[in-house]
């Protein structure tokens, strides 16, 4: 396995891609790599030598490597645009080397679960994944996909088996540490609001599902950590389609609990919603500390108006970008997974302006 945590590369493969990168660490890179922008310029730099040596090597044209890639959510979502568009740039830089099918599934787990099977069934070259079904519902059907030779990799919502099984065959992950990111959000989240023993807070998330639930998970034991009293409440499936629908449950719960002091929602399109819930509720900016994960312009504009106070960013552009290039590189130069851990920034109103146009081009999240 050639793995890489903020974008780090640790193992030697025999494609020497890892090889490049370590070369590049050991040449005094190792300050550099501190800097995540001139990291991805290096791992894009070492993609980009494989790329494009190929043509030294034969002339003749290749057949394009067909790739049917999953956005996670419905088309137009803050989230899974960004996802989206980094694909769709992996897929421009490889020109006609690639055949892109995209696929949108609404955040619902049923629905990836079966479009998954679907594409399968088309046998495509490769087929980029997103976790939330859980290994116990998608194992069987990557063993078929593995079986007729189908490259499989994973983004968002890790599936530790699955790819510790393939991963010599290119199963990889692009995606943030989920019960780091939680732990990491819910303990900065507490830390700033002054949350302490016998305070009152809510974590609003998604432990129902079994692996993207170690989000929540994380940031519930961050905040009890502190001594709090953390309230949880799960995102039903009708909020999670539609953050709009959880004004009336939101509201509900305030005005019940009129002493929570932090607000923590494990939802893009939630954390998106903040200001209209806590608005709803009668309650002006910074009388609650909100916090969530995901950027979006309505993000934005809910952390300059004071309602949003702090943000996880995953970093989706990469989800889709790099699982792109991790198929095709697989396919032509026996490349091993990648493991990628894109969660590692903190948002709030003193950084937020460097990284607020690329969000609002739907670049950044």
């Amino acid at each position: 396995m050639c793995s890489v945590r903020l974008f780090r590369t640790r193992e030697f493969t025999k494609a020497g891609v890892c090889d490049v990168g370590e070369k590049i660490l050991n040449k005094g890179g190792r300050k550099m790599f501190k800097r995540p922008g001139l990291l991805l310029m290096a791992l894009v730099l070492v993609f980009g030598v494989v790329l494009f040596a190929g043509p030294l090597v034969s002339q003749a044209k290749e057949e394009p490597v067909v790739i049917y890639f999953f956005c996670g959510g419905p088309p137009g979502g803050t989230f899974s645009t960004v996802v989206y568009n980094g694909a769709r740039t992996a897929a421009e830089i490889l020109g006609d080397r690639v055949d892109v099918k995209y696929i949108w599934s609404d955040w619902n787990p049923h629905k990836m679960v079966s479009q998954f099977q679907e594409a399968v069934a088309v046998r495509p070259d490769g087929i980029c994944i997103m976790g939330h079904p859980g290994v116990g519902a998608l194992k069987p059907f990557v063993e078929e996909a593995e079986r007729v030779g189908i490259i499989v990799t994973s983004q968002n919502v890790t599936l530790p088996e699955l790819e510790e099984k393939y991963k010599s065959n290119g199963f990889g992950y692009v995606g943030q540490d989920l019960y780091g990111s939680g732990h990491m959000l819910g303990k900065a989240a507490a830390e700033r609001a002054g949350v302490g023993k016998g305070d009152r807070a809510l974590v609003w998330g998604l432990l129902r599902e079994p692996t993207r639930g170690l989000r929540t998970k994380g940031a519930i034991d961050a905040v009890k950590e502190k001594g709090a009293i953390v309230d949880y409440m799960e995102i039903s499936p009708e909020v999670d389609k539609d953050a709009s629908a959880g004004v009336p449950v939101i509201v509900g719960y305030l005005q019940k609990h009129p002493d929570c002091k932090l607000v923590i929602t494990d939802h893009g399109q939630l954390t998106a919603t903040l200001p209209t819930y806590l608005r709803s509720a009668g309650l002006g900016p910074d009388e609650v500390f909100g916090a969530g994960f995901d950027l979006a312009p309505p993000t934005l504009e809910g952390i300059k108006s004071g309602y949003v106070d702090l943000v996880h960013s995953q970093q989706p552009f990469l989800q889709g970008f790099l699982p792109i290039f991790q198929i095709y590189l697989t396919a032509k130069y026996k490349i091993a997974g990648l493991h990628i851990d894109t969660g590692v920034g903190l948002i709030d109103k003193t950084n937020v302006d460097f990284i607020a146009p690329l969000v609002e081009k739907g670049l950044a999240g």
